[in-house]
């Protein structure tokens, strides 16, 4: 971690990545990158969905390859790079047989000149992908598939990893980093290893400004607010929330009240809740 020296208040208790440790490279590759415009926290008819987001620093998004569909092929790892859309470190790497080059997320062993194959039988080696049912118990593993042929869609955050517990018809039991425990299709793909930058948990904010620059607003208290505004508004000083239950700006109860599906097409295949 890097801790910086207290000139000011806020920049006492920043802390963040030492990244001239890690990277190799400052620019990206030019080819694997586009403009995308921000949502801003708005809908496809610009409203705004989810309050407190806006501005931030300019990005260039990377195009990560997360299916990686080249069988057989090893790659070599040219560069490790920062990612301003994710918190794990991306790889600059290049196919054996055709040059082409692609970007891919990283564990955190795998370091540059190093080989990473996608492959039904390939090595047990962080980077290394291969079918889910030739993964042993007790392994590590990332960016799984959770229909074959899909595309990595869970565990892909910096430091996660899931754990293989046991396989039985057809389906390898994983317990994902929440903990829950969950069935997924063993002829999927999963990467071995765990996701880089574990120390992405630990970076101290420190400032509004560094918020302001990642694209977060400030939020309001609803007890803050007028009566027309929010449920809580209103009343001399500070008033107790006057409702029987924690309620959102419009009304809807929060705090308790469930989500999910009551009959969700996935439910069949969780073993286990992730613990409260």
């Amino acid at each position: 971690m890097k801790i910086y020296s207290p000139t000011t208040p806020s920049r006492r208790f920043i802390t963040g990545i030492d990244y001239s440790k890690i990277l190799t490279e400052n620019e990206p590759h030019k080819k694997l990158t586009k403009g995308f415009k921000k949502a801003k926290g708005r809908n496809v008819f610009g409203r705004v969905t989810s309050r407190g987001r806006g501005g931030g620093v300019k990005k260039l998004y990377r195009e990560i390859d997360f299916r990686m569909d080249k069988i057989n092929q090893p790659a070599r790892l040219l560069s490790v790079e920062y990612d301003p859309n994710r918190s794990g470190f991306i790889g600059l790497v290049e196919y054996q047989d055709d040059k082409e080059k692609r970007y891919l997320l990283l564990p955190r062993e795998v370091k540059t000149g190093e080989e990473i194959l996608t492959s039904p039988t390939a090595p047990l080696k962080p980077g290394n992908r291969l079918l889910l049912k030739n993964i042993p118990t007790g392994a590590k593993i990332y960016n799984i598939e959770i229909k074959p042929g899909g595309g990595a869609k869970m565990v892909r955050s910096a430091g996660s990893f899931a754990e293989v517990l046991s396989h039985e018809e057809g389906f390898a039991l994983i317990k994902l980093p929440s903990k829950e425990i969950r069935k997924i299709d063993d002829k999927g793909f999963a990467s071995i290893g765990q996701v880089s930058n574990p120390e992405h948990r630990f970076v101290v904010i420190g400032k509004a400004g560094r918020n302001r620059l990642m694209g977060r607003r400030p939020i309001v208290r609803g007890s803050a607010q007028y009566p027309a505004s929010h449920k809580y508004g209103g009343g001399e000083g500070r008033a107790p929330r006057g409702t029987k239950r924690p309620k959102t700006k419009w009304g809807k109860i929060t705090g308790g009240r469930k989500t999910r599906k009551p009959k969700k097409y996935s439910d069949l295949f969780i073993v286990e809740r992730r613990k409260k």
